[in-house]
């Protein structure tokens, strides 16, 4: 190899010339019709509230029982609604599950926090050993369903976080991104008054490049303290995208459950596909992520992009240097051709 794979910003953006991306966790599905309708932007060329526009706090408000627009924070995606946190919390150890969403710990890092590693069992929570390691933790961060691993925890286990955590007077950051993609249930909302969530209108509504996310919690001096240092740094957020994201809210409910039926397709395909050339994977319970382990990772990642054009992202980005992240947000056709190239690949191997 004569490049070192440092991160995901290598493959980020990379398309064409019959180039095949499992890399990038992009929907590829269409926004709902309702986002584009009746948008005055000439009227939104302007600065906006800090907080985020008083009508699409409103709106959030009605989906999250006993709040109001008050407790909100509209970001530059659920990045920035995790950067504002951490940076209000003055230092500390996070606890996090390992393996991890790549950029998880570059956020606490950045923000003078230390993040601190439960790890996974077949990528869920062991509860044992998160409880051997969280008393001396400021927060937890909590992602579920899990990028990387496509998995989602037990409610039983997300109501043993509620009761340790609020027992012993620490947040819990709730990253639900994907909480629309789960297979096997509905969501479970982490409860109490020392929960903050975070969320974005990228993964539900397929908006990725608006770069529209919120955070909300009914503990008011984070809330205050996000809208201070955003102030400061970011100011608000793109009023057009925030129009767009009220529009979006509109559509019904069956756009979410035919964009369920499509993700369903394709995690059968994927996880069928990769578990009959003999690869070790947990099957996907929601988001569309699968995360087997492959023989020489950074080898497989690499041939597969120089030789034959497929992008994968490396385990070890993630805290798991023995597997390979694929992500299926991309069509069936990409998907079977895809799998074509890494049968190919692992019979030769």
């Amino acid at each position: 190899m004569s490049t070192k794979l440092t991160g995901p910003e290598i493959f980020i953006g990379k398309q064409g010339n019959g180039m095949i991306s499992f890399g990038s966790g992009q929907p590829d599905l269409p926004p709902p019709k309702e986002a584009l309708e009746n948008l005055n932007i000439r009227s939104d060329l302007r600065y906006g509230l800090i907080q985020g526009e008083e009508k699409l706090r409103r709106a959030l408000s009605k989906e999250y029982p006993a709040s109001t627009a008050d407790n909100f924070v509209i970001t530059n995606g659920a990045s920035e609604a995790l950067d504002l946190i951490f940076r209000s919390m003055d230092n500390g150890k996070v606890l996090l599950g390992k393996p991890y969403y790549y950029s998880y710990p570059k956020i606490l890092r950045y923000a003078n926090m230390k993040p601190e590693y439960t790890q996974l069992e077949k990528g869920k929570i062991d509860f044992s050993d998160f409880e051997t390691k969280v008393h001396d933790c400021k927060a937890v961060l909590i992602n579920s369903p899990s990028n990387p691993t496509g998995r989602i925890e037990s409610i039983k286990t997300l109501k043993e976080i509620e009761k340790i955590t609020r027992d012993l007077g620490i947040y819990v950051v709730s990253d639900e991104v994907y909480k629309d993609l789960i297979y096997e249930r509905e969501n479970y909302m982490i409860k109490g008054e020392h929960v903050i969530t975070v969320n974005s209108f990228s993964k539900t509504y397929a908006m990725c490049g608006l770069r529209i996310g919120y955070l909300w919690s009914n503990d008011q001096r984070i809330v205050d303290k996000a809208i201070e240092m955003k102030t400061h740094t970011s100011m608000n957020t793109s009023l057009v995208g925030q129009d767009i994201a009220l529009n979006a809210m509109k559509a019904p409910r069956n756009y979410i459950e035919k964009q369920l039926k499509i993700w369903r397709e394709r995690r059968e395909m994927m996880y069928t596909g990769l578990s009959a050339m003999g690869l070790e994977l947990w099957k996907p319970e929601g988001a569309f992520y699968v995360f087997p382990k492959i023989k020489n990772p950074e080898k497989f990642v690499w041939d597969m992009y120089t030789k034959h054009k497929i992008i994968t992202y490396l385990g070890e980005w993630f805290g798991a240097p023995e597997h390979v992240r694929f992500s299926y947000a991309l069509s069936m056709n990409d998907i079977e051709e895809g799998l074509k190239r890494i049968e190919k690949y692992v019979d030769q191997s």
